[in-house]
């Protein structure tokens, strides 16, 4: 018997969002899958063919990556933070719209304004991005990392600005801080693993088809909570 496809997919906002996906495909999770005391870490699906792993964000490449999982919904912030060969993006999946903006407290970015400076301490969980990003202005970033609560680095003095998801602001604004500027627009993407796609084609085309239909079906990309990926 054929081992069913795993499919990746994020714990959060992007789960929710994705399940209109997954029930358009014919994936619908088992009921285990909503239920959070239900420790397992795999799921089937009305599709025989499809069972889930429910994973944190930005595990999720890592999974596909390197072959855990043959598919997975990931936001495109994190595919641009970790940048592996392995992953094929064929489907912009069209929900969880957002951005990756630079932020800071805004009486900081008047005293410490990007223009001439040639360091920069920035609190993000993303900082491979943030490097490459003020490289390009001539600007050695020194990343602080954080998973979390990134809007406290600069609020209690650990870095003048930080680089974090943004979709509606409303989290910047309530911790006293201002959007700089956008690095670059996120939104959710379906990512298949190369090698499966080469060894298992027919299947996994199957699959990327069915979410590439719905995703075309769903024209008003969902955004998604500020830090949620």
């Amino acid at each position: 018997m054929t081992e069913p496809l795993v499919l990746a997919l994020p714990k959060g906002r992007l789960a929710s969002d994705c399940r209109p996906v997954l029930d358009a495909i014919g994936a619908s999770p088992e009921a285990a899958f909503s239920d959070a005391k239900d420790r397992r870490l795999r799921f089937n699906t009305t599709a025989p063919e499809i069972d889930l792993i429910p994973v944190k964000p930005f595990d999720v490449a890592t999974f596909v990556g390197f072959g855990g999982a043959q598919l997975g919904v990931v936001g495109a912030d994190v595919l641009a933070e970790f940048d592996y060969s392995e992953l094929y993006v064929p489907v912009d999946l069209r929900f969880g719209a957002c951005r990756l903006s630079v932020a800071g407290p805004e009486a900081s970015l008047k005293a410490v304004p990007l223009a001439g400076r040639s360091h920069l301490r920035v609190a993000t969980k993303y900082p491979n991005i943030t490097r490459k990003h003020f490289a390009r202005k001539g600007i050695h970033a020194e990343c602080i990392k954080l998973n979390g609560a990134i809007e406290l680095g600069p609020l209690l003095g650990m870095a003048s600005r930080i680089v974090d998801l943004v979709s509606t602001g409303a989290t910047l604004r309530s911790n006293g801080l201002v959007e700089e500027e956008v690095i670059l627009h996120s939104a959710a993407r379906l990512v298949v693993n190369r090698t499966a796609l080469k060894t298992d084609s027919k299947r996994i085309m199957k699959w990327i088809n069915a979410f590439r239909d719905a995703a075309q079906a769903n024209e008003t990309p969902v955004a998604a909570e500020d830090g949620a990926a």
